[in-house]
């Protein structure tokens, strides 16, 4: 059966309360769909929203929409502070790997609202920028409403949807949100240099979202035949493939491939992805699968983070004990690179936070800090002032080799805070 043409502002009218309703997120948000929501409270009575936000590209709190509306997310973001307040909000610590088991564990999802491209000819929709969780929850609905915009490309590796799957379609012509390069100062682009240092020619690269990634990424144009394994890609990654750097072609599997779960970036990037054979879209069951890393020769997981204390755990999570973002894919990925024949991991952050006042390399995380990455995980952490390879370390030699990659002013205070720690042992 073909679904039902209706407009954005008739989807409340779909909704009962006490309903679970699941929401794309990132790059496919459906925004027209959520705008007639939030101009129709009364339609959020006792609805719990479930979705799978991603910072810095998601800001819509689906608990606000109404006084007896829920939300569970896995991220965090500024816009859900004062619903997680009232504990409106729930917000569940997970690796990105076990959000798609966590899925597939429930009894059912009542409505899923999604955003697609327009169909083929043989009717059948792209999952476009954003596939990570689309083959789960499609199979837990019970009723399916799906945006149909112009502007989503049409990609590959991902699942391909019959128009009579959805119950109900929403057609719509709106941009994709533009996610604009950042500008690099020079500390973030010494920290591209020495990381560069440790990808070689024909690795796999994996790498997270935000600026040391990017300087990372543009420091690679002198090397050859690297490939991608990854949840996310960005602009920069059309201009590695067009200067023939990332080619795939050393790829153990996927090969000629790059792989990903979703794309974040500008209309330069959506125009590469489209119907580009080079470029599969996965699940998050793939991307983020362990069974399916260890396979890849030489892949290498590039990740940041807000702080590493002198034992090497890594905090990616919280400021002064309030969380921001969530685990993401940062385990996932640095496990999986060590399964990797000639697999390597990185954290690369910069050496200090506001404006040079607080040092980002501490002595011991504070109480109430969350450890996103255990120290038996961790291998290399970069910053502007070098590489600190903890691989097979003692405890002394961490130390020593983390304070001489912290910004020089605040290394007598650790090496200081350091000895007065081991006189406690």
């Amino acid at each position: 059966m073909m679904p039902k043409r209706i407009g954005a502002e008739a989807v409340p009218s779909l909704l009962s309360p006490g309903m679970r309703v699941y929401v794309q997120g990132s790059t496919s948000e459906p925004v027209a769909i959520l705008e007639a929501l939030r101009t129709q409270p009364q339609a959020s009575q006792q609805i719990h929203y479930l979705s799978v936000v991603i910072p810095g590209i998601n800001h819509t709190d689906f608990a606000a929409f109404h006084e007896e509306a829920r939300m569970t997310t896995f991220f965090m973001t500024s816009a859900f502070k004062h619903s997680f307040a009232q504990e409106k909000t729930i917000f569940i610590p997970m690796h990105f790997s076990e959000i798609y088991t966590y899925l597939d564990q429930l009894d059912s999802i009542d409505v899923v609202i999604i955003q697609v491209s327009q169909p083929d000819a043989q009717g059948y929709c792209s999952a476009g920028v954003s596939c990570d969780f689309m083959p789960v929850v499609l199979r837990k609905a019970q009723i399916v409403i799906a945006e149909v915009n112009g502007h989503m490309p049409h990609t590959y590796g991902s699942i391909r949807i019959s128009l009579e799957h959805f119950d109900y379609i929403v057609e719509v012509e709106h941009p994709l949100p533009q996610i604009a390069t950042l500008s690099l100062t020079p500390e973030l682009v010494r920290i591209g240099q020495y990381a560069a240092t440790l990808i070689e020619d024909g690795d796999t690269l994996q790498f997270g979202v935000g600026s040391v990634p990017l300087a990372i990424l543009g420091h690679l144009t002198e090397k050859q035949n690297l490939g991608i394994h990854s949840g996310m890609i960005c602009d920069a990654v059309v201009e590695l493939v067009e200067s023939g750097v990332v080619n795939g072609s050393q790829k153990s599997i996927d090969r000629g491939k790059i792989v990903t779960g979703m794309a974040a970036g500008t209309e330069r990037l959506y125009q590469f992805v489209h119907r580009n054979p080079m470029v599969e879209f996965r699940p998050a069951s793939y991307t983020h699968s362990l069974e399916v890393m260890k396979q890849l020769d030489s892949f290498v997981s590039i990740n940041s983070a807000i702080e590493v204390d002198l034992f090497g755990q890594v905090n990616a999570e919280t400021i002064h004990g309030v969380q921001y973002g969530g685990t993401g894919g940062q385990v996932d990925f640095i496990r999986g690179s060590r399964l990797s024949s000639k697999g390597r991991s990185m954290i690369a952050l910069l050496a200090t936070a506001a404006s040079g006042t607080r040092s980002r390399i501490v002595t011991q995380l504070s109480s109430g800090t969350i450890v996103s990455t255990a120290r038996t995980d961790v291998q290399f952490i970069v910053t502007e002032y070098g590489i600190a390879d903890l691989r097979n370390k003692s405890l002394g030699e961490r130390a020593e080799a983390l304070i001489a990659v912290a910004a020089p002013v605040f290394r007598p205070e650790l090496t200081a805070k350091w000895e007065a720690h081991k006189r406690m042992w």
